[in-house]
């Protein structure tokens, strides 16, 4: 594969109207601006930041396609893959090549979340999505305290099969971390390695390749030097990076659940002057009166202050 992550990988929310509908002017702003930022590699569309399965299947394609031309083809736009069921989500993958996606980020079927999945099901699903669209894929490791996170074995096959050249890993258990990312690394050596763990990444920075993080929406410039420092294996450079944006993180991502985090990464991106309010689609809500004003306050902290954005 010649797609290279090796860097930032932000995963953009998806901007709305204040009518609820996608609000491709502000689609413009944002991609304009993160794709000029040196160190970012591609753009990660229809994810969890990106409310992507709240968007209609019409709405989803037009956003691949906006964000395409917002960067003007000059990184890859990947597109998350979420259908429920192989066929569903090979389908998906399909048009989303059509729409102008280069890379696929493979969500595990939502079922599993709750219900487990049989030994080989995870196997079955990235090799019909590749077989039906040719599109790359990017193998998304989940959280430990869910059902749908992959033992190390079925991540050692999943990497092994055609069309796999990354993964994003969100598995937020150190003990699994330090045991299988070397298991990882010590099979495929090519296989692009990608920390998720937006609420505490410095524990992962030192054995990775890149971040594909919603993070990346609002503090682009700073994690690229994260990046930079872990690649060194800088620590104290790193880890004052992790102190000055810590007022960020635990405004945005330290909150009651993860998903209060995209209603919090719009805010941010209100106090960088990228978009005019943080509205959001159901059933996301609105934060608590009073999390705008301390969410202005801990950017303005960590010196993240609004940016001019040539769109």
């Amino acid at each position: 594969m010649t797609i290279d992550l090796r860097g930032l990988n932000p995963a953009p929310v998806t901007p709305f109207t204040e009518a609820g509908d996608v609000d491709f002017d502000a689609i413009q702003r944002l991609g304009a601006w993160l794709g000029s930022i040196d160190g970012v590699k591609s753009l990660t569309v229809l994810g969890h930041a990106g409310e992507g399965t709240f968007l209609t299947v019409d709405e989803q394609l037009a956003v691949i396609g906006a964000f395409r031309d917002a960067v003007d083809g000059s990184i890859p736009i990947i597109a998350g893959i979420t259908g429920e069921g192989n066929k569903v989500a090979a389908l998906e993958a399909k048009r989303a090549v059509d729409a102008g996606a280069s890379a696929g980020l493979v969500y595990p079927s939502h079922g599993w979340l709750r219900f487990g999945y049989q030994e080989g099901a995870p196997q079955t699903r990235y090799k019909e999505i590749y077989e039906t669209s040719g599109l790359p894929l990017i193998l998304f490791q989940y959280p430990d305290n869910t059902k749908a996170t992959y033992n190390l074995d079925t991540q050692l096959e999943i990497a092994g099969q055609e069309g796999v050249f990354a993964t994003k890993n969100g598995v937020r258990n150190m003990k699994r971390w330090y045991t299988e990312i070397p298991a990882l690394r010590a099979a495929y050596p090519e296989l692009q390695i990608l920390s998720c763990h937006d609420e505490y990444l410095l524990p992962t920075m030192f054995d990775v390749d890149g971040l594909l993080v919603g993070y990346g929406n609002i503090a682009p410039e700073l994690l690229v030097e994260l990046i930079a420092a872990g690649k060194a294996q800088d620590y104290p450079r790193a880890h004052a990076i992790h102190e000055q944006l810590l007022p960020v993180t635990k405004n945005v991502y330290h909150r009651g659940s993860h998903m209060e985090g995209t209603v919090a990464l719009k805010w941010g991106l209100v106090h960088r002057g990228i978009l005019d309010h943080a509205t959001v689609r159901p059933p996301l809500l609105p934060l608590a009166d009073g999390a705008d004003a301390e969410i202005a306050a801990a950017f303005a902290s960590a010196g993240l202050s609004k940016v001019t954005v040539s769109a």
